[in-house]
């Protein structure tokens, strides 16, 4: 899976800006605002390789710690070559971008979610309050439920997003969730900031 993976990083580096628009300004929230970053990008350093589960795309992510139970929709590229993100009807839905390797296969999986949408809070409204432990499962097509920890979480400027952590050719099995976060711009209809969540895969249940 290295050959993919690698090639996997060169595209995400041009479609990063998908991560753009998932948010609203329903309410005209401030996401993330009281949040306290952890770990940071030392928290990556020092995780090992450790076991990793054949591919199998994912159907359902469950976060315990803040309430999300949500299907996960494959996502591709726009035609602007950014990353898409589930549709603005369907907010509860995670979007997997299917070009690179599903949550249990090694390498930097990716999910992004919506922060709000015109009617309120959407699914990942509350991912600025996961810890660092926390647990992430995810429920893959072949039956088998992918666990990850949380590493870390940080928040960034949308045009300081920081690709090669990401995206990044990663020997161990990542998860990176992805979502708004900072002050709503009204003019641009557009948060400043994003949110990413790292997490990395502690084992599999009903194998």
């Amino acid at each position: 899976m290295g050959g993919r993976n690698g090639g996997y990083a060169v595209a995400a580096l041009l479609a990063v800006a998908g991560a753009l628009a998932v948010g609203h300004g329903a309410r005209d929230r401030e996401p993330g605002v009281h949040y306290r970053d952890f770990g940071g990008p030392r928290a990556l350093w020092h995780i090992p390789d450790g076991d990793a589960l054949p591919a199998s795309p994912p159907s359902r992510i469950e976060i315990p710690g803040i309430g999300v139970d949500a299907p996960v929709m494959r996502v591709g590229l726009n035609r602007d070559g950014t990353v898409g993100v589930p549709p603005l009807n369907r907010p509860e839905r995670t979007g997997w971008y299917e070009h690179g390797p599903p949550p249990g296969s090694r390498g930097p999986s990716v999910v992004l979610g919506h922060y709000d949408d015109l009617g309120g809070p959407a699914v990942f409204h509350k991912l600025h309050e996961i810890r660092p432990g926390a647990r992430i499962k995810v429920t893959r097509h072949d039956r088998s439920v992918a666990v990850f920890r949380v590493d870390a979480m940080e928040r960034v400027p949308k045009w300081e997003f920081p690709r090669a952590r990401v995206y990044g050719k990663v020997r161990y099995a990542g998860l990176r969730l992805i979502t708004c976060g900072g002050k709503y711009d009204r003019a641009d209809r557009s948060y400043s900031d994003n949110l990413i969540v790292y997490a990395h895969l502690t084992g599999a249940d009903g194998r």
